[in-house]
């Protein structure tokens, strides 16, 4: 495990200093930021399996072949383009036709995606979240951005959020500018007395810095930036590393 330090080498040139001065509000990525998103897909889609099982026999055994729903999933994102950027919709479709495939109910499609919705509500925090959404939290209006159907609520986490905005809410998702921009409006303050806060350093990070925010990158796994000269303007190992940087 790394030393957490406020920052550590990234390649390439040297990230821009991060001027706390300026920040007024936070915005924060939640998958694979606050908690990590594979365990708790993976739990939901077993539970999903299990409610199919009860409920849509033929479509458990048709879903029970090795990456069936991801093969549904990736139809659905070439003929639905107009579900791009709504998670829950392309879940809730794939199971739709998956049952569809399979000869059961494709009305039950609305019910099996609850169960999955539930179980993904269900999420495993990584240790640095919780005191780090309490720092943040009690010192910046912080608001969540994610291409994902998190609901910070039913998590357990909206006290720490002035506002959740999601790519299903803004027709956009990140990296694009104007999710960002709807983040800030969210927030009330301008981009640029933003500090943007995420993991991936595509979405979150050059999506932040092309917004006109200041940029963290949330580097757990120490990989190398690989997105031109355009650096954030600070890397860290984790969030309490954060923490103290604008403490």
């Amino acid at each position: 495990m790394k030393t957490p330090d406020a920052t550590f080498p990234i390649s390439g040139s040297a990230p821009f200093s991060l001027d706390v001065s300026c920040i007024r509000a936070i915005t924060l990525d939640l998958d694979d930021t606050l908690w990590p998103i594979w365990p708790t897909i993976t739990r939901a889609e077993s539970v999903l399996q299990a409610w199919l099982a009860d409920h849509a026999p033929a479509t458990a055994a048709l879903c029970a072949s090795p990456g069936t729903l991801r093969e549904v999933r990736n139809h659905m994102h070439t003929t639905r383009p107009d579900l791009a950027h709504d998670m829950s919709a392309l879940r809730r479709e794939s199971i739709r036709l998956v049952l569809q495939r399979a000869g059961d109910d494709p009305a039950l499609a609305e019910a099996a995606f609850e169960v999955f919705l539930a179980e993904r509500q269900r999420v495993e925090l990584y240790a640095d979240a919780l005191p780090a959404l309490a720092f943040l939290s009690s010192r910046f209006p912080v608001v969540a951005v994610s291409n994902g159907n998190a609901d910070v609520h039913r998590v357990g986490l909206g006290a720490h959020f002035r506002a959740a905005l999601s790519a299903r809410e803004c027709g956009v998702g990140k990296p694009d500018p104007r999710i960002f921009h709807a983040a800030a409006e969210a927030a009330g303050v301008s981009p640029a007395q933003v500090l943007h806060i995420g993991d991936d350093a595509h979405l979150d990070g050059v999506g932040a810095l092309n917004a006109g925010m200041q940029a963290a990158w949330l580097n757990r796994e120490g990989h190398a930036w690989a997105h031109g000269p355009q650096q954030p303007h600070t890397t860290v190992p984790d969030l309490l590393a954060l923490c103290r940087l604008l403490d």
